[in-house]
């Protein structure tokens, strides 16, 4: 069982990190957003920390929030991001001082908690987790939102990127079967995960590694983008609505060469990194030219059997993607790399419900999406921290969004 310094470890760690994602940002940038689809940075940060103490000081606790009025400006659903520049937000330093009042707060609590027998630790530690865990979520969410300023606007402190020996390509032949999925661990995942539950699947094959940069300048010259065939009604249509010809961030650059921007930096494309920043459609797209589909959720999560989170591409202070299988980790016990970090792997199944999903105990988190047109992703990407990953969590969006850190790897059925 953890201590309560363990908690306290971790809740330090994660805030520790999103300070130093927003170090860089100048006061203006905080307060505005490139695009009504995501929210203006301090909006975040007022957020984390009005969810912290919602769950926490007030829910736990028995305390009183120290904004009541603002409660409802910081709830994501009262206040959808495309009204977050309209409303009165806290400011920077307002934001950074409730942080730091309301982690005050919480190590309160976690101090009774852990000191009195009559409210075990055991019982609300998936309470410390949830916060954690969803603070690293929303610094994901903020990355993807500086990515999307202009070029230079936001300078990352990077670190030196590794450059590690690139993995065996190739595919792995999965016998299938009845396999289980989900799962039943209460002390921390979210409802949409649970239950654990079994499937049949059919043999089926994956591709060892994500898909390549190499692998989808391949599919532009052959004119993926161009071959209506390829694609499902819906992609063309959206292809042809939004002059699609290549994965966001992509230019031509002096002689025709492909060009990529990492927040503040244009490079060349390399052709041994996953290709990251494309639709669901565009996955689809180059899975029926490679002769090969998307895997489902369930065959991802089977084939993801036995990867570790230690040593996966994950949280890379480096702020890009590295060469498939480079890191050695996030490896699965069949042999497919990078289960876990680089990008992000969109699947072939819509989001919805497992038999047997109960609404616990966040109700915001998860059913208000089932029944739409979000998609499944896993694995999580370079951008993901480990507290938010593992081989059962789901992410999911709508099939046209490009901002999230995505690729893709493929599937064939077996023989």
């Amino acid at each position: 069982m953890r201590s309560a310094n363990d908690i306290a470890e971790l809740l330090e760690r994660t805030r520790e990190r999103t300070h130093a994602l927003y170090a860089p940002l100048g006061d203006d940038d905080v307060v505005r957003t490139p695009t009504s689809i995501m929210s203006p940075p301090v909006w975040d940060l007022g957020h984390i920390a009005a969810y912290e103490e919602l769950w926490v000081a007030c829910t736990l606790g028995g305390m009183r929030s120290l904004y009541p009025e603002l409660q409802r400006t910081y709830d994501a659903f009262e206040t959808p991001r495309s009204s977050r520049t309209e409303v009165p937000l806290l400011g920077r330093v307002e934001c950074e001082r409730y942080l730091a009042q309301v982690q005050d707060r919480t190590l309160e609590v976690l101090d009774r908690i852990d000191m009195h027998a009559d409210v075990p630790l055991a019982e609300n530690g998936f309470v410390f987790d949830l916060v954690a865990q969803h603070e690293a979520q929303h610094t994901e969410t903020v990355l993807q939102t500086l990515q999307l300023f202009d070029a230079g606007e936001y300078r990352p402190p990077r670190s030196p990127a590794s450059h590690a020996a690139v993995a065996a390509r190739g595919r792995v032949e999965i016998a299938g079967g009845d396999v289980a999925v989900g799962s039943d661990n209460r002390a921390f995942t979210y409802d949409c995960e649970r239950p654990r539950h079994h499937v049949h699947l059919a043999p089926y094959a994956m591709s060892r590694t994500q898909v390549t940069n190499a692998e989808h300048v391949a599919f532009i010259e052959d004119g993926g983008y161009e071959r209506q065939e390829l694609w499902s009604r819906d992609g063309w249509s959206w292809r042809c609505a939004n002059g699609v010809n290549a994965p966001l961030y992509w230019r031509r650059g002096d002689g025709g060469a492909w060009l990529t921007r990492s927040f503040d930096e244009y490079r060349p494309v390399e052709a041994d990194h996953p290709v990251c920043h494309v639709s669901l459609y565009e996955a689809q797209a180059h899975a029926t030219w490679a002769g090969a589909r998307l895997p489902t959720e369930a065959e991802w999560e089977h084939a993801a059997a036995g990867a570790i989170v230690d040593d996966a591409r994950l949280d890379q202070l480096c702020f890009e993607t590295a060469a498939v299988g480079a890191s050695g980790g996030g490896r699965s016990t069949v042999g497919c790399e990078d289960m876990f970090g680089n990008v992000w792997e969109w699947t072939s199944t819509l989001f919805a419900p497992y038999t047997g999903f109960k609404v616990d105990p966040y109700p915001e988190y998860a059913h208000v999406f089932f029944g739409g047109d979000y998609f499944v992703l896993r694995g999580g990407s370079w951008a993901t921290q480990a507290i938010a990953m593992r081989t059962t969590f789901r992410n999911w969006d709508h099939p046209f969004r490009r901002q999230i850190f995505a690729g893709f790897r493929l599937a064939w059925d077996g023989v």
